[in-house]
């Protein structure tokens, strides 16, 4: 499963905020901060404290993008 964090991303902008800001006002790891940076998953509880600093809902900061081989199941069912 592939995750966008282009929402975020934007949220941030939106704040005047810059990924130390979110760190340091969630306490989550700098690695945590890395890996939404480079799209990749993190737990339930960093994204609920993501949210609650932000004030916002999970689906308005993050996508969740179909894999190529879920693309591909898709087409050999129908």
């Amino acid at each position: 499963m592939a995750v966008s964090y282009k929402k975020l991303w934007k949220i941030l902008i939106d704040k005047d905020m810059k990924k130390q800001d979110l760190q340091k006002a969630t306490g989550v790891s700098w690695g945590v901060i890395t890996k939404l940076s480079k799209g990749e998953t993190v737990s339930m509880e960093v994204l609920i404290k993501l949210c609650k600093c932000l004030d916002c809902s999970i689906d308005d900061m993050l996508d969740i993008l179909p894999d190529e081989t879920d693309s591909g199941k898709a087409t050999e069912q129908s």
